[in-house]
């Protein structure tokens, strides 16, 4: 196997269902941080080895993982290659956040982006030589591939986005077909499937006390520990040409179409965390678990699983189960899920959480209150409320969100789609909340 984002969830995830696999000895997962080789040098360190701690509300599980078996810089492009020209490749997965696709606002590739603009420059000198976004990375792995006669292996996305999979093949696919040469196409057309997949575990980013708390229980040092909560879950749905490891012996389900489970996760667990870190970093609230105990926020919480939920195709039984396991999840006081991390690149998280909901229930006549009080809430997000900005797409939508709030709500909302900055209904709405969740 072979990882693209070396972090925190990729190891309390993927790596997790490997390591769990019954055939866990037969399979190794080479991965690489995204940039930065901070990550890549602790694990080398270790020999790859971690410790996974799963943090309940009544005590801690250390568990040490071992199914990464190389650890690497992202600017290691030719161990990249290496490794895609290894007959024995079968399966590469991704972690790289919903930015890291480079899609514009059509879903397709951004060709206006100076990565991409670089990175096709690259591409078309020569398919082997250093790019630096995921998807001319994987374009670069293909072709390496091709080129050595290796057979087809499975992409497998691991971000929140609606058809992970149908996503990477669409940005490959125009990135091949813009750097004109017939090799790059024929290598995506040829060397891949692409898997669909939905993915959960709550995985905060790790503290100099987790470091400790991990030495102090396991009588041994570990510079890199990664903390998560009990509940895990992994959906997919796609062929694997040349195998994958029996992730079903850790519950993975293996289904025809992933919607259900993608709209259920995106909008009722990835939705509520956006409505949290938003309202609850006005309220003062700094995690989770603060937000959720707020009885206003908690409040906005049901206001919007009740929207969310009219328009989820799965039985209201197991959707409410799934509420309160959320909610129980949310409570957890040991798991320190930060608001400003949940908050990062609303620009690329609101479209895909927030939005259908929006759109479906405009369609039945409804002004839905629930998602224009998140996106009200991310205006004055925008405006320097709450948690500082990180964003993807801060340089564009910064500026939009400044000056008197009305023109502020229409232009953030053209941001998103131009349709519903002429929704007057909607625009009323969502100022209306903004004005309210700011005082």
């Amino acid at each position: 196997m072979l990882h693209l984002g070396l972090g925190n969830f990729f190891r309390a995830h993927q790596a997790w269902y490997t390591d769990r696999a019954r055939d866990a000895d037969q399979w190794g997962i080479a991965a690489f941080t995204g940039r930065r080789p901070d990550l890549a040098d602790a694990l080398s360190g270790q020999d790859g080895l971690y410790t996974l701690v799963t943090r309940s509300a009544d005590g801690d599980r250390f568990d040490t993982i071992s199914s990464v078996s190389a650890a690497h810089p992202g600017s290691d492009h030719e161990a990249w290659l290496g490794y895609w020209r290894l007959p024995e490749l079968a399966v590469v997965t991704l972690t790289v956040t919903e930015a890291g696709y480079t899609r514009g606002t059509d879903g397709g590739l951004d060709t206006d982006r100076p990565d991409v603009r670089a990175d096709l420059a690259a591409l078309r000198s020569a398919p082997s030589a250093p790019v630096r976004t995921a998807p001319a990375r994987l374009l670069a792995g293909l072709a390496a591939r091709r080129a050595c006669g290796g057979g087809p292996v499975a992409i497998v996305p691991c971000d929140n986005l609606p058809g992970n999979g149908s996503v990477v093949e669409r940005v490959l696919r125009e990135l091949a077909r813009h750097t004109s040469r017939p090799e790059l196409i024929e290598a995506v057309d040829a060397g891949a499937s692409f898997v669909t997949t939905m993915v959960d575990r709550i995985t905060p980013a790790g503290t100099d006390q987790d470091r400790a708390d991990t030495a102090a229980a396991t009588g041994r040092p570990d510079t890199a520990p990664v903390v998560t909560e009990p509940f895990s879950e992994w959906v997919l749905s796609g062929d694997f040409p040349a195998g994958r490891p029996c992730w079903q012996d850790a519950r993975a389900r293996f289904v025809d179409d992933v919607t259900p489970y993608e709209e259920r996760k995106l909008w009722l667990l990835n939705g509520a965390h956006s409505l949290l870190a938003y309202t609850g970093a006005l309220r003062g609230r700094v995690t989770v678990a603060d937000a959720v105990a707020d009885p206003v926020c908690r409040g906005w919480l049901v206001d919007w699983w009740q929207e969310a939920s009219r328009h989820l195709s799965l039985p209201a039984i197991e959707l409410a189960g799934y509420q309160a396991a959320l909610l129980e999840r949310f409570s957890n006081p040991r798991i320190r899920h930060a608001l400003s991390q949940i908050a990062a690149d609303g620009s690329q998280k609101l479209p895909v959480r927030v939005l259908p909901v929006l759109r479906r229930e405009r369609a039945r006549g409804e002004v839905p209150q629930g998602a224009a009080r998140i996106l009200a809430a991310w205006v004055c997000h925008l405006r320097g409320l709450g948690t500082p900005v990180q964003d993807a797409a801060a340089a564009r939508v910064l500026p939009l969100a400044q000056g008197p709030l009305p023109e502020a709500v229409r232009a953030v909302l053209a941001f998103l789609d131009p349709e519903l900055a002429h929704d007057q209904a909607l625009v009323d709405a969502v100022l209306a909340h903004a004005e309210a969740v700011a005082t």
